[in-house]
């Protein structure tokens, strides 16, 4: 399920026109690899994996819409950024990972 979410995100971001390949081809990068953490995450905490999952897949969509609404997007990001605190110390990946991803959808004004 987790995989599913995290392969339907891929897929939003490879058909976004706006992005340069060189910014697709980070935040796919990003994606794999925090596939990769949420696999791991949800072998011991699956709720917290799939909520993860579920507000990435949130903040793409709506980083991906043709009509952006920053409002949403910002809340999007605020709730990807939320699910991952507490998870500092026994994930740090994870949560390195999630804040790299916010960060670059920021910084590419998505």
């Amino acid at each position: 399920m987790v995989q599913d979410t995290v392969k339907k995100i891929e897929d939003a971001i490879r058909r976004l026109d706006s992005l340069h390949s060189e910014e697709r081809k980070a935040l796919v990068s990003l994606l794999s690899a925090l596939k990769e953490e949420v696999g791991h995450l949800s072998r011991t905490h699956d709720e917290q994996a799939r909520s993860i999952a579920g507000l990435t897949e949130m903040a793409a969509h709506e980083a991906t819409r043709k009509t952006k609404s920053p409002s949403l997007m910002k809340h999007s990001i605020e709730g990807l950024v939320l699910s991952t605190q507490g998870f500092e110390t026994s994930h740090p990946k994870l949560v390195q990972i999630t804040n790299d991803i916010c960060i670059m959808l920021a910084r590419i004004g998505i």
